[in-house]
């Protein structure tokens, strides 16, 4: 007796009370019985008899589902023998048709060219610094520049007691008096050098040298050994209210200045001499056959 379960449809070979897959109640089962025809054809070929149940229902279902029959057997999927003969079509492809190379472009020659930079002579260079251009007109030695400073230092002195000693009178009669505060110690530092800007200014403009350098015999004179122009003239006197301005740091300069040159020589292309200016027609000359000196 064969039972099966009406919830499920599975197969119930033992005598339980409730289907062993889906639980149903025993009401919810039913029995079903198998022919003889089936018992005895399972009972002959040893096989249990819900094993022939299962076959028979699985051969109905194949031929309601118009299925092959259960002795056909499907053979394996040719993949494997298809992708050698894939492969060897692909081959037999490459070996008639074989890939060109690309053509290789010829390069173009590339020249290198390593310039190794040689010794750096700036005495030679063409803006070199301005120095005197012949040997005729020397740099004054600095020890008689010295003493034309002092010369001078001592006229501007004199100029500035003069006007003190003016200030004096006149306050004295208006009621006033010098003092020395902060503030005035700034107006009388400011008034000794105007003082000092116009000594040097109308000087040099004016005359070509100062008192003392007029004195000592020295001269101003161009690079080129000749008498300068206007125009240097009056950058020489701006190089010497930067001098003053700078608490006369442009004059010591000429200390370690290969040339002996101050702040307003190298600004004017004028320098100072002891010996006598060469004229227009040998100055020319002169400039005409050198250039900036050189050592």
């Amino acid at each position: 007796m064969i039972r099966i379960c009406s919830k499920c449809g599975a197969l119930l070979l033992d005598d339980s009370e409730n289907c062993s897959f889906c639980n149903a109640p025993p009401e919810d089962r039913s029995e079903v019985r198998v022919p003889a025809a089936v018992k005895a054809a399972s009972n002959d070929a040893g096989e249990p008899e819900w094993r022939a149940e299962v076959s028979r229902r699985l051969e109905q279902y194949r031929a309601r589902r118009g299925h092959i029959s259960g002795d056909d057997s499907q053979s394996g999927l040719p993949f494997q023998a298809a992708r050698k003969a894939i492969d060897v079509e692909i081959d037999d492809e490459i070996r008639e048709h074989p890939r060109a190379r690309p053509a290789t472009r010829p390069r173009p020659s590339e020249r290198v060219e390593i310039r190794v930079q040689s010794e750096l002579d700036f005495a030679s260079a063409a803006d070199d610094r301005a120095r005197p251009q012949t040997a005729l007109v020397p740099v004054a030695p600095l020890s008689k520049r010295r003493w034309a400073a002092v010369v001078d230092i001592f006229f501007l002195s004199l100029t500035c007691a003069a006007f003190v000693a003016l200030f004096l009178v006149a306050s004295k009669s208006a009621g006033g008096r010098l003092t020395f505060g902060k503030v005035d110690a700034g107006v009388y530092f400011a008034v000794a050098y105007l003082f000092y800007a116009l000594y040097f200014s109308i000087f040099i403009t004016f005359a070509g040298a100062t008192p003392g350098m007029q004195m000592l015999g020295l001269y101003i004179v161009r690079l080129d050994g000749g008498l300068p122009d206007t125009r240097q003239l009056l950058w020489r006197s701006f190089g010497y209210l930067l001098s003053g301005a700078t608490l006369a740091l442009g004059f010591l300069w000429a200390v370690w200045d290969e040339d002996h040159f101050t702040w307003q020589d190298r600004i004017s292309q004028t320098y100072i001499t002891a010996a006598a200016p060469l004229s227009d027609a040998d100055s020319l000359g002169v400039a005409a056959e050198h250039t900036f000196a050189h050592k």
